[in-house]
Order: structure tokens, then sequence, then C-alpha cells
């Protein structure tokens, strides 16, 4: 009996003990399969180039007040289930109107649209001409819808885009209705999970009234959604310059240019083998002077030589900085038949790096500069060109070289800017506090960067590609993927330096081996060791030296600050103080000094150009607050002081000339070295 009980309580040990073998083994597989991440093809975008009118081109825009239904958040596909889309959006639920393009989150005074989680609806309608229809084709594109879009013209779908921030377009020429009304209909959804760029989490929350849905996120910023940027209708011929890359250099002197061209063209006429394609380019200068011609051959590539040549300079590095050429492009088919015309502003420079230095036109840069947000009251994220001449007329107020994108793609309008004033960007990616790396996630990275560095190649401002800010980078599987991340940037560009913001500590990072400058993040005297102005310059020292001593590559820092409520001041300086953001510059400022002796030290950027908008937290009063400028874009104390700061280096580095403002003059104190004016740089 015994002997029985004791079997049968055997088998079952080893039922029980093989069962959960089975459920460690089970476990450890789905761990291991976690960790497999695959360097996948990424479908390449086409096309996207910034709509421009021309001999055989005309653009209109959609921008205006459309119509927008806020969809329930617990129903967020009735809308297609209902088909919505089929006819007036007024037909479906009640509109109100809603500005395009802008963030919908802070237009109207519903907390419920503020806070709104899922897909909101849009629609208008518009005339298209009756002679766009005749030998032509026509084509829709959005400068950017976050984060996911599905558009329809009449009732039928046109295209889907995902990726905030990025520009998309469809041809719609079998869409629309020639001399009639038309009319475009876009479903929004705004919802971040563990495989978007950037990442997000949703979650239902019991409330007062029932169950909630919640959007949580770890970046600090606001999740702005809606048509952010312009939306456009342009015709092309049927055969027409679908895509132009350009590449610039100089020679040795920089007294000749060379600009490299590779045009692409969609049509019937380039399908035809018989019907050879050729281009002719043009390049004027800013006087309208042709400075140099070109006849392709039939593969459309080639390069055009400008003597005596103007070259793209940063701002403050040369006396006419952001020299833009304009390049004419004439596509023609066999009996010398016109096309299709394209022009595009160019500047040629050129850009090397090594383990210690950072060049343009073979010249070192040391940047001083700001992470900035696309940001403002009401309109959100929406593009405003009133605050972006604003913010460039403040940028070179201050005497600022450059900026980082952060944490996204801004406006194509915006790198148009940049060019036009010799800004240089540190171009950079939607992919913020990357995390929880997988194989869905890789791939949309990937592809961010891919319709990015598409958009952006051809623009002089452009000096560096971000692929990342403050990822994870001691996680497991993070040197396969950063790895995977920037052998892929560098395979769709290899003419600019890759770099990443990085926030975890040197000795743990598995990513800045596979980068080619080192930025870093790092908030002293305000997250590490809050108030404690005595421990800031040291360790910025310290820290910007191991990095450089782990990687052997430049390194800039590419965020310090703190918060500070204008108007407040305290004597002595207190954290959120006027008083206390100034004293913060100015220890970060003795340690960069410090660091520009080593040479390999090669940046500042402050965070941040201005205050901007953050989900609701007790650690926030009204939003991130370490803005130099307020969010209306007015100088809090600090930006006097950077403003000088920033004009004394540039006086040093590149030997500028420095405003007459720039001290207030104080007191007449004879030969005492008493600075009362910019003569004492």
């Amino acid at each position: 009996m015994h002997l029985t009980i004791n079997l049968k309580c055997r088998k079952l040990e080893i039922w029980a003990f093989s069962l959960s073998s089975l459920f460690l083994v089970c476990y450890i597989l789905k761990f291991t399969l976690a960790l497999i991440i695959l360097n996948k093809e990424i479908e390449t975008s086409r096309g996207m180039l910034y709509p421009r009118e021309s001999e055989t081109r005309e653009v209109r825009t959609l921008d205006g007040i459309w119509n927008f239904v806020r969809s329930d958040e617990t129903n967020p596909t009735q809308g297609i289930r209902d088909g919505w889309f089929k006819d007036d959006l007024s037909k479906s639920m009640p509109t109100i109107p809603m500005p395009v393009p802008a963030s919908y989150n802070d237009i109207t005074t519903e907390q419920a649209l503020r806070d709104h989680v899922g897909t909101v609806w849009y629609d208008r309608k518009f005339f298209v001409p009756r002679s766009w229809g005749q030998d032509q084709r026509v084509w829709l594109r959005f400068g950017s819808v976050h984060y996911e879009a599905f558009v329809w013209i009449n009732g039928r779908s046109a295209v889907k885009h995902e990726m905030g921030h990025l520009p998309f377009e469809t041809e719609v020429t079998h869409l629309l209705k020639y001399g009639a009304e038309n009319r475009i209909t876009v479903m929004c959804d705004n919802a971040l999970i563990q495989t978007t760029v950037p990442q997000g989490k949703i979650s239902e929350m019991a409330n007062d009234d029932g169950v909630t849905i919640i959007q949580s996120y770890t970046f600090d910023f606001f999740n702005y959604a809606g048509i952010h940027r312009s939306v456009h209708l342009y015709t092309t011929p049927k055969t027409f310059i679908e895509e132009v890359e350009i590449k610039t250099n100089l020679s040795e002197n920089n007294t000749v240019g060379t600009v490299d061209y590779s045009i692409t063209v969609n049509g019937t006429a380039a399908n035809e083998a018989e019907n050879t394609l050729f281009a002719r380019l043009q390049i004027y200068n800013r006087e309208g002077v042709q400075v140099a011609n070109v006849t392709s051959d039939s593969k459309l590539v080639g390069s055009l030589q400008v003597d005596n040549v103007k070259p793209w300079w940063p701002y403050l590095m040369h006396s006419d900085p952001g020299y833009l050429y304009e390049l004419e492009i004439r596509l023609y088919a066999a009996k010398e038949q016109l096309l299709d015309v394209y022009r595009l502003k160019v500047g040629i420079r050129t850009l090397s790096w090594t383990n210690t230095t950072f060049l343009i036109n073979g010249k070192p840069i040391y940047f001083r500069g700001f992470g900035r947000h696309e940001d403002a009251d009401v309109r959100g994220r929406g593009l405003d060109n009133a605050l972006m001449a604003r913010d460039f007329n403040l940028l070179k107020w201050i005497g600022a070289n450059a900026y980082r994108t952060s944490h996204y793609p801004y406006s194509e309008e915006s790198m148009q800017f940049a060019d036009q004033h010799g800004i240089m960007i540190i171009d950079e990616c939607p992919s913020v506090d990357t995390e929880n790396f997988n194989q869905v996630l890789l791939d949309r990275h990937k592809s961010s960067l891919e319709q990015l560095v598409h958009r952006d190649r051809n623009h002089p401002s452009v000096v560096m590609w971000s692929i990342a800010n403050e990822p994870r980078t001691g996680q497991v599987n993070a040197d396969t993927y950063f790895q995977f991340v920037a052998n892929y940037t560098r395979s769709l560009d290899s003419t600019r330096p890759i770099t990443a913001a990085i926030a975890v500590p040197s000795n743990d990072d598995k990513a800045g081996r596979h980068l080619d400058i080192i930025s870093f993040n790092r908030y002293n005297a305000w997250y590490s060791n809050t108030g404690r102005l005595d421990m800031v310059t040291q360790r910025v020292i310290s820290e910007a030296t191991g990095w450089n001593k782990k990687y052997d590559k430049p390194v800039l820092m590419s965020e310090y600050g703190a918060d500070t409520l204008e108007g407040l001041h305290l004597q002595p300086a207190f954290v959120w103080s006027e008083e206390f953001q100034t004293e913060v510059f100015s220890r970060h400022f003795k340690a960069f000094d410090a660091l520009r002796r080593q040479k390999w030290f090669i940046g500042e950027f402050v965070w941040n150009f201005a205050d901007f908008k953050t989900a609701q937290t007790y650690t926030r009063v009204g939003g991130n607050k370490k803005g130099v400028f307020t969010r209306a874009r007015q100088p809090k104390a600090a930006a006097h002081l950077l403003r000088q700061r920033y004009f004394a280096l540039g006086r040093e580095v590149d030997q500028c000339n420095v405003p007459n403002d720039l001290f207030t003059y104080i007191a007449d104190v004879g030969g005492s070295n008493v600075k009362h004016d910019s003569t004492d740089l």
C-alpha cells in the first residue's frame, strides 16, 4: 500500500518537474527568439521632391479650414466600419471646423480633444480645374500627419502612411473629377505602442464614468497630433523628373566646385527603349547669372563644374553665409521635346571628419547651438511660417550656428530656411527613448531613417544624422540593434557622420562604437545633484573625457540645462530661478572651455531653445521650462549670457564680427580691465 502511494507520488513529482521544465524551456525559447534581430530589407521611398511650380508643373494648396470629427476612444474603427469616407463627414457625425496645418489638441476648449487617444477624421471639398485632366498627372502630397494616416479621394482609397513628421504622396490622377468638386477625407491615428517610432503604451484605467483609454510615453514632450504640415495638389507631365540626388565637392583651395547629380524619371517615355531621354542642367548664381551648364547622356547621371565658386558656409564663419545656387533641370525626349522642368537650391560644400575633429570646407567646426522643438501655443506642432521666421531671427541674434531637430524631423520649410541662413542641422529621426528592441521596431526605425535621408539628402545645412535620442543603449541587444541602424544609415548616405544623443553612462553604453560622433545628454545640478552648482564643471569634463577615452571619437554635449520660471528671481541662486539657469550655464561654459583645449570636443548644445508643452505631471508647471526663450519667444536672463558666449566663441574660432549691442555700456573706467563694450572681446 505504502509502496503504491509512494510510486504515485513519485510519478506526480516527475510529471510536475517535467511540466515546469517545459514551461522554463518555452520561456527561454521565447526570450531567445525575442533577442534575435535580423537585418531585413526596407521598402524605399520614391519621388517626394518638394512641390514647386515651373513651366510644366502647377501647385495648389489644400490648407485652410477643414471639417473635423473626434472618434469615440472606445470605438476607434467605427468610421471605417460605417463608411464615413463614402460621403461628407457631416452626414455621419456632427463636425467642427479645424485649421490645417495645426495640431488639433489645443484648438478647442475641450479636455477630451486635448487628451484624445485614437482616431480623428478630417474632410474638405475642393475643385480641380478641367485643364488638369489633359495629358498630365496629378499628385496629392502631405508634409506630415501624426502618427498614422489613411486618405480617401471621393470615397476611394488613395494612400496609407505610418510615421509622423515625414512627407508622403500618391498619384490621384485616376481618382479626381476634373472641372468639378472633389472630396478628400483623412483618418489620423495618434496611438503609440511598443513597435511605433516613437514608442508608447496604451492601457485601460477605471475612472468615475467606467473605463478610459490612457496613452503613456516616456519622452518629455506632448504627443501633438493631426495634419501638421501643408497639403498640396500638384501636376507633372506624364513623363517627369521623379527624383534628384545632389552631391557636392570643392577643390583643395575651395575655388572650384563640383555638383554631381543623379536624376530618376517616371513615365511612359522613360519605359520606351527607342525614346532616349536626356537632361540639360544649368546652375545660376544669386544674381541669376549662369555659371555652369551640361547636357547629360541617357543615364541622367553626371556632374557640373562651377569656377570661382562661392561655397556654402555656416553662419558667422563667413561674411556671406548660406550661399545658394539654383539648379535648373530640363528633361527632354527625342527631337528636343521638352518634357519637364524642375528647379532646386544647391549649396556647394564639403564635409569631413576624423577621430578628433569635424570640418566644413576643410575648416574645423565648433558647434554652438540648441536642442529645439516644433512647438507653440494653440497650433501645437503645426507649421507656422511667422513663428519659423521669428525662431531663425532669434538663432542669429544669439549667435548660434547649429541646432538638432530633437526629437523628430522638422518641416521642409524650416530645412530650406536653415539652408538660406547658414544654420547647421543635426537631423534626427523620430526614435526617442528607444527600448525593448525587436524586429518590428527595427524595421520601422530603419524606415524612418530611410524616409528622412531621402527627404533631406540635398540640404547643405544637414551636416549629421542622429539615429536616436536617449535610447536605452545599456540593454541587451542594443549593440546589434544599433549596429544595424547605423550601418543602414551609412548605406543611404556615406557623406555625413552619424550620431545619437546618449544618456546612459559611457561604461554601460553599447552603441557608441557604431557612431562617428559621440553626443551625450546630462543635467548636472538639475536631475543629478539638484541645486549643487559646485558639482557641474568637473563632472562635465570627466564624462566627456570618458566618452572620448572609450571610443576615440569627437565628442559634443547635446543637452544640458535647467528649468527656469520666467520672472522668478532669487539671490543667492536657487532652482527654477533665472539666476540659477544663468549659473548652471556659466559652470558648463567653464567645463567646455577646458574641453575645447583637448581638440576632440567639438560642440555645446543648450536644452532648450524655447519652453515647450509636455504631458501633465507634477514636475512640469505648464510644460518644460528649460528654454532660453519663453514659449512666446521672449528671452530669459540666460539668453543674454549665452549670446555673449556664442559671439565670443565666434570671434575666437571664426573671427566673426560681433554686434554693437552685445554689451550694455557701463562706464568709462580708464585703463582698467573692466569689460564694458564689445571691443573688449
